[in-house]
């Protein structure tokens, strides 16, 4: 049957067309979608570096009309499935894994469908600080701590104001207030209100059962899609004293001053 906006899928179901993506990050919307897209990611570094290099699509919450495959060589393996509704799941894959085939799926009436997706690269040591597999929970070591104050999209001396959990996306959002404010890329944390206090939200897995508790922490995390992501989080006298020990043997790998 005919669409209000007078297309049918079948007049373009062999239409493909071709997308160069120059950014390593950004949005693909596919409005209306008929045939397929292939989406080319084709950052503006060294071809060398792409070997290192992970790719990481978030479908939007409302994408439909199209399923999302990784091509290679032309051969297909799902990545998305049209319709499937998990909100917030990432799907991350190796750049040499193949490009983005997005196929559009056969519809009665595609007026109202819109395919889209953010999209991010990144270095694949970030990646798996992101996304750890064997245990995402597990509290760093004192060198994964000293490391990731130097490494971090935001470095914080806080405390957790409050913790509400999304049991449909299997987060959990910290809302905490900040005490001192060392390092962030992006504005996450902002003054807020009359008193001048600074405020801000860091997201982290549900199943790491975070709660509201007394004295103040090093939060640290990447930027991911847009959102503060917990990496290593000590308790703020634990950071001192890690930061004291490894100074005094000069074996601390950047300066931050704790106090």
């Amino acid at each position: 049957l005919p669409s209000p906006s007078g297309l049918t899928h079948e007049s373009h179901k062999k239409d493909v067309e071709q997308v160069y993506l120059r950014c390593s990050e950004g949005a693909i919307e596919w409005m209306y979608p008929t045939g397929a897209l292939i989406v080319n990611l084709r950052p503006n570094t060294s071809p060398a570096s792409y070997k290192h290099l992970t790719v990481c699509i978030k479908p939007f919450k409302n994408s439909a009309g199209a399923n999302i495959y990784l091509e290679k060589t032309g051969e297909l393996k799902l990545l998305v499935r049209d319709g499937d509704r998990s909100p917030s799941k990432v799907y991350c894959f190796g750049y040499e894994q193949g490009g983005l085939f997005v196929e559009a799926t056969p519809q009665q009436d595609i007026s109202r469908k819109i395919t889209g997706f953010q999209y991010e690269l990144m270095n694949k040591g970030i990646a798996s600080d992101l996304h750890t597999v064997s245990a995402p929970c597990r509290p760093c070591s004192d060198t994964e701590v000293l490391l990731a104050v130097c490494t971090s999209d935001f470095v914080i001396r806080g405390s957790i104001q409050d913790v509400t959990n999304t049991a449909e996306e299997q987060e959990s959002t910290i809302h905490v207030g900040v005490n001192k404010l060392y390092r962030q890329k992006s504005k996450v944390f902002q003054l807020m209100g009359e008193n001048g206090n600074w405020r801000g939200q860091i997201k982290t897995l549900l199943e790491c059962g975070v709660k509201p508790g007394d004295g103040d922490f090093l939060f640290t995390g990447r930027m991911h899609f847009g959102e503060a992501r917990l990496g290593c989080a000590p308790r703020f006298k634990d950071f001192q004293r890690m930061y004291k020990e490894a100074k005094d043997k000069g074996l601390n790998p950047c300066e931050i001053g704790p106090d």
